[in-house]
């Protein structure tokens, strides 16, 4: 429940600013800047929340598994990536698609998303166990 949440609380200002930012940059840019920041906010949102579908999926493992999936997650995102920002500068134009609007726009929604998912997760007041005692029974 508590992923959902944190979803929700982290696309509401991501989607915000991701659609203020492309029409901003629509208007500095023309259309490479609307194609720059649409391609930004999909990629952004799309990974931001492969990490919370991957603490999702993985809330019932041993703490192993959790870490061995965490980091093969990690590790699978930042490879593709890599991999989509490397054919997004060589089978892309200038002309047709702006990289500084990309990168602005990434940018802006990351922090976005990332105040929002901090900012649920405070709301949230997840209690965790103590560690027992000696003495307690």
């Amino acid at each position: 429940m508590s992923d959902v949440q944190l979803w929700k609380g982290a696309i509401a200002p991501a989607t915000a600013v991701a659609a203020l930012s492309a029409i901003v940059l629509t208007m500095i840019n023309g259309q490479p800047g609307l194609f720059g920041s649409l391609l930004a906010s999909f990629t952004v949102i799309i990974f931001f929340s492969i990490h919370l579908l991957v603490a999702r999926i993985s809330r019932n493992l041993d703490p192993m598994a959790t870490m061995a999936l965490a980091m093969f997650s990690y590790f699978a995102k930042v490879l593709f990536m890599g991999v989509f920002l490397l054919l997004v500068t060589k089978y892309t134009d200038r002309s047709t698609f702006d990289r500084g609007s990309f990168a602005i726009c990434a940018i802006l929604i990351t922090m976005a998303w990332l105040f929002g998912e901090i900012r649920s997760f405070l709301k949230l007041r997840v209690h965790l166990p103590l560690p027992k005692k000696e003495g307690d029974i």
